[in-house]
C-alpha cells in the first residue's frame, strides 16, 4: 500500500508502535521526517587499505583474514573482553572487543572480512580496538552511519529509508516549477535524497546535501521574512520626534559615531508606525548601554514607560547603578526589580509601575511573572540576547500594547549566523570602541611559567590594581574535573589566599553560591576591598570594575574563543593597559593555534568568524535558547555560502508569490517550521 509523506513513521513496515516512539525521541514523526534524517557520516569502504600500508593513528578499512577467535575474558562483572587475530600476509592485526560476544560470534575463523576502526601498533604487528566488522560484499561502498538512540540501528534506519523510498508514490519537489534548481544549479529532490541515503561516491553526497541545505535555508529565510512582514503590516501610534540634546550633554564622555548611528536608527523605528524589532550588537564595551539610555529617555519623552531586563541579578544592579543617577537627572524615574527584593517591596514597586509613577523598570526575569504590570509600556530592552530566547521577548513585549523591542548583544557574532538567528531583528552594530580605551594585550603560556605570571600579576596588585584569575570548574569533585585535571575555582582559591597571593585580600566567586553571595562578592570587588578575584565563567557578564586590568585564565583550551573574548572584555574597561594571560598545557596543535587566534586580535568579530569556523554555532548559543529551530541538514558554519544564495532566491520567490500557492509541497514546509519556531 503507498504512503505519502505525512503518514505516520509507525505505518512503515518494520517500524510500530514501540520502534516509532525511539523515532520519535530523534525528532522522526512522519516519513518525510524519515527521509530528512540524513547520515552525519559515511563509513568509506571504497578503498579498503592492505594492512602493510595502512598508517597508524588514522582511521581506515582494512581487509583481513581471521585467524583466531580468543576466548572470552571477563574483566569484572559486567565487562567482558574478546581478542581476535587477523592476518593480510606477513602483517598480523589484534583485534580487542568489549562486551561484543554478538559481533564475535557472528564471525567465522578463515574467513576475510573489511576491519573499520583507527589503526595502532608497528610495520609487523597492528592493533585495532572494536573495529566494525563489514562482509567482504561491502567494499566498495559509503555506508551511511545516522543520529541513533538506543535500540535503533544504522541497518535499521538504512533499512527503513529503502522502505520509505519505495512505498512513497510520488516525491514531489518542494520546488518543482519555481526554475530555482535550474537558477541554482541544483539536483532534483529525489536524485539528492538518494545521493544522501545510498551515494555512489563522495561528489554525489556533496552534490546530494547541497540541494537539501538549500531548501532547508530556504524555509528559514522564508520563515523569517513572513516573521518581518508580519510587523511591518502592524500600524501603532507612531512616536514624537523630540531632541535628545539634554541627554547628550548629561553624559559625561562623547558618544562614538557608532553609538550615535544606532540611536538614529533605533529613533527612526519608534516613530516609523511599525513596532521596533532591532538588535544592538557590539563588542564588549562598546557603549550599547548609553544606546539603551537614550531609547528610554526618548520614550519617556514621549509619556512611555520602559522596561530593561538582563539575564542576572549582578548585570540588573550593574544597569540600575549606572543609569539611575543619569536618567534621575533628567527627571525620570528609575526603579529596579529582581527576585532577592522583599515581598513588601516588590508589592509596592509593581504597584508603582502599574500606576505609571515609574518611567523605567530594571530587573531581571522578576519582569516576566504575570502580577507585573505596566500602565504604558513602550519599549522593551534585552540584554544579551542568546539568554533570552523568541518566547520570552514576545512575552515582555504582551505586557504593552504598543511595544518596540531593543536587543543588546555582546556577544559579536558573524553576520551570516546572525542573518539566520536574528532573522527577526534589525540590526545594528557598534563597531567603535569609546575613546581611551586601549586594547588588551593576550598572552599564550604554559604551566612552566606559572610562577612568572603569579609574579607579574603582584606586580600590577602592589600599584594598586585588582585581577580576575578564571577556573574552568567550580569543584574538583566534579567528575569531569577530576578527569581533566582542570583548576578548580574552589580549591584554588584556598591555594592561592594561602600560597602565592597569602598577602594579598583574594575573593571566590562561582555560579553554585546563592545571589546574595554572589552580589556581595561582586560588589566588595568593584569597592577595591577585593584584590585578587578567583571565578568561573559567572564573571563573563559581571560588574564592570575599571581597576581591574590583569586576567590570567587556567585551562584555556577548555573555552570556546567567543567566551574567552567575553572574559578578556572584563579588564579593559579603563583607560589603563590591561593584560591577559591564557594559560595552556595542551600539545594539540590546531588548539594551540586556536587559542593564538585571541593573542592576535581584539576584533570580537573576526574571533567569531574563527569560532564559528573551528567549532560550529552550538559554542554562541546554548540549547536552542534562541528560538532558532533544529536543523536537521543545514550546518550554519559550513553553509555560509549557500545562505546567502538562498536569502536572494527567497528574495525573488515571494516577490512572484508572496504566498507561495505555487508551491504548496515548500508551503507545507514553511508552516511546519514556523510552528515549530513558535513553540
Amino acid at each position: 500500500m503507498p504512503l505519502e509523506l505525512q503518514s505516520d513513521i509507525r505505518y512503515l513496515k518494520g517500524v510500530g508502535e514501540s520502534r516509532a516512539r525511539l523515532y520519535h525521541k530523534l525528532g522522526v514523526d512522519t516519513v518525510e521526517d524519515l527521509l530528512y534524517h540524513i547520515p552525519r557520516r559515511y563509513v568509506d569502504l571504497t578503498h579498503p587499505t592492505p594492512l602493510a600500508e595502512a598508517i597508524p593513528g588514522q582511521k581506515c578499512a582494512v581487509r583481513a583474514l581471521l585467524a583466531a577467535k580468543g576466548r572470552e575474558q571477563r574483566i569484572r562483572r559486567g565487562l567482558s573482553v574478546f581478542r581476535l587475530t587477523a592476518v593480510d600476509g606477513p602483517v598480523t592485526l589484534h583485534i580487542t572487543f568489549f562486551n561484543a560476544k554478538y559481533t564475535v560470534d557472528s564471525l567465522r575463523e578463515g574467513e576475510e572480512y573489511l576491519f573499520y576502526g583507527t589503526l595502532t601498533g608497528g610495520f609487523y604487528t597492528r592493533q585495532m580496538d572494536s573495529p566494525q566488522v563489514f562482509r567482504l560484499e561491502e567494499a566498495g561502498t559509503l555506508l551511511p552511519v545516522y543520529p541513533l538512540t538506543q535500540g535503533l540501528s544504522n541497518k535499521m534506519v538504512s533499512r527503513q529509508v529503502t522502505e520509505a523510498l519505495h512505498r512513497v508514490e510520488q516525491l514531489p519537489d518542494p520546488l518543482a516549477g519555481s526554475g530555482l534548481p535550474r537558477q541554482y544549479g541544483l539536483m532534483s529532490y529525489s536524485e539528492a535524497l538518494h545521493a544522501v541515503h545510498f551515494p555512489r561516491d563522495w561528489a554525489e553526497i556533496e552534490t546530494g546535501r547541497s540541494r537539501m541545505v538549500f531548501d532547508e535555508l530556504l524555509c528559514l529565510t522564508i520563515c523569517f521574512a513572513r516573521m518581518r512582514q508580519g510587523r511591518a503590516l502592524r500600524h501603532i501610534t507612531p512616536m514624537r520626534p523630540h531632541p535628545l540634546t539634554a541627554y547628550y550633554q548629561a553624559l559625561p564622555y562623547q558618544l562614538t559615531g557608532a553609538q550615535r548611528r544606532a540611536i538614529a536608527e533605533a529613533i527612526g523605528d519608534m516613530c516609523s508606525g511599525t513596532p521596533m524589532n532591532r538588535l544592538v550588537q557590539g563588542d564588549v564595551g562598546s557603549g550599547k548601554t548609553a544606546v539603551a539610555a537614550a531609547c528610554c529617555y526618548f520614550a519617556y519623552l514621549n509619556g512611555a514607560q520602559s522596561a530593561l531586563m538582563a539575564p542576572t541579578e549582578i548585570l540588573a544592579q550593574q544597569h540600575y547603578h549606572n543609569l539611575a543617577p543619569l536618567l534621575e537627572r533628567l527627571g525620570m524615574r528609575v526603579a529596579l526589580l529582581t527576585g532577592s527584593l522583599s515581598a513588601k517591596k516588590k508589592e509596592a514597586l509593581k504597584a508603582a509601575l502599574a500606576a505609571g509613577e515609574l518611567d523605567l523598570c530594571i530587573g531581571t526575569h522578576a519582569i516576566l511573572t504575570a502580577d507585573t504590570e505596566f500602565s504604558r509600556l513602550g519599549l522593551v530592552i534585552t540584554d544579551e540576547q542568546h539568554r533570552f530566547g523568541v518566547q520570552q521577548r514576545a512575552a515582555l513585549r504582551q505586557k504593552g500594547q504598543d511595544t518596540h523591542v531593543l536587543v543588546m548583544s555582546a556577544t559579536p557574532i558573524p553576520r551570516t549566523l546572525a542573518m539566520i538567528v536574528y532573522g527577526d531583528l534589525e540590526l545594528s552594530i557598534i563597531d567603535e570602541l569609546p575613546a581611551g580605551r586601549q586594547p588588551v594585550r593576550t598572552y599564550l603560556i604554559n604551566s612552566e611559567i606559572r610562577e612568572r605570571a603569579f609574579g607579574y600579576i603582584r606586580k600590577h596588585l602592589d600599584a594598586g590594581y585588582q585581577a580576575y584569575l578564571i577556573c574552568p570548574a567550580v569543584q574538583s569533585e566534579e567528575e569531569e574535573a577530576a578527569a581533566a585535571n582542570l583548576k578548580s575555582a574552589v580549591e584554588y582559591a584556598e591555594e592561592l589566599a594561602h600560597g602565592a597571593f597569602g598577602q594579598y585580600r583574594v575573593g571566590l566567586l562561582h555560579g553554585k553560591m546563592r545571589p546574595a553571595q554572589k552580589e556581595k562578592v561582586m560588589a566588595e570587588f568593584a569597592a577595591g576591598e577585593i584584590q585578587l578575584l578567583v571565578a568561573t565563567t559567572v564573571v563573563e557578564v559581571g560588574v564592570d570594575v575599571p581597576n581591574a586590568v590583569i586576567m590570567m585564565i587556567e585551562n584555556a583550551e577548555r573555552f570556546g574563543l567567543s567566551q574567552l573574548h567575553q572574559l578578556r572584555g572584563r579588564v579593559g574597561r579603563g583607560s589603563v593597559q590591561s593584560h591577559c594571560i591564557l594559560l595552556s598545557d595542551t600539545d594539540n596543535p590546531e588548539t594551540r593555534e586556536r587559542l593564538r587566534v585571541l593573542c592576535g586580535t581584539n576584533d570580537g568579530f573576526k574571533i567569531a568568524e574563527e569560532d564559528l569556523k573551528q567549532r560550529g554555532p552550538g559554542d554562541f548559543f546554548g540549547e536552542r535558547q534562541h528560538g532558532l529551530p533544529e536543523l536537521k541538514v543545514a550546518d550554519l558554519a559550513a553553509d555560509s555560502r549557500l545562505l546567502q544564495k538562498t536569502q536572494q532566491a527567497a528574495g525573488e520567490l515571494l516577490a512572484r508569490d508572496p504566498h507561495l500557492e505555487t508551491l504548496p509541497a515548500l508551503s507545507r514546509r514553511v508552516e511546519k517550521m514556523m510552528e515549530k519556531m513558535s513553540l
